[in-house]
């Protein structure tokens, strides 16, 4: 790579690192592990930046290797560990004063999502990130249909959890 290949790459990073970190906090709960997975995100678009093309949006193209990135350690990780992430106590209090609480009821969704398999949580992240369909579909490899499909489905089911827990 030249110095002014090296120089736009650290441009692209810097613009962008917001979508590194949403990822990584997404798929990681300690800071360290947190910081390994950054650092794993940016050598993997520093080794696949020179075969980008402008045929999908650079965005685009930066969610797609970072969610690669983070499904495939999460994979490895579950394979070796497969632990269970405890529950803060925040969010085991479900008193009514707490169920009130945005701060509880957003604990909550981010524990639901968690649970969800890798590539429907990679969908709920670039929803709620206000990502369209089409770019959704784009970053996952799936279809705008197949987007809505389980989109649809996932919200359904955090619907019930949510009722669940309220009832």
């Amino acid at each position: 790579m030249s110095n002014q290949q090296e120089e736009i790459f650290l441009t692209v990073i810097e613009q962008n690192k917001g979508i590194i970190y949403k990822i990584a906090n997404s798929f990681k709960k300690d800071e360290n592990d947190k910081k390994d997975l950054v650092q794993e995100i940016i050598f993997q678009l520093w080794r696949a930046f020179p075969s980008f093309d402008d045929r999908s949006k650079l965005s685009t193209w930066m969610y797609r290797v970072s969610l690669n990135v983070a499904i495939s350690s999460y994979r490895k990780e579950k394979k070796k560990n497969d632990v269970i992430v405890p529950l803060s106590e925040s969010m085991m209090d479900f008193s009514e004063e707490a169920e009130a609480s945005p701060e509880t009821q957003i604990n909550l969704l981010q524990q639901f999502i968690n649970e969800l398999k890798e590539l429907d949580r990679a969908l709920m992240l670039l929803y709620l990130e206000e990502k369209s369909g089409k770019e959704i579909a784009e970053i996952l490899g799936l279809s705008e249909a197949n987007v809505r499909t389980k989109t649809n489905r996932i919200k359904e089911q955090l619907k019930q959890k949510f009722s669940k827990i309220n009832a």
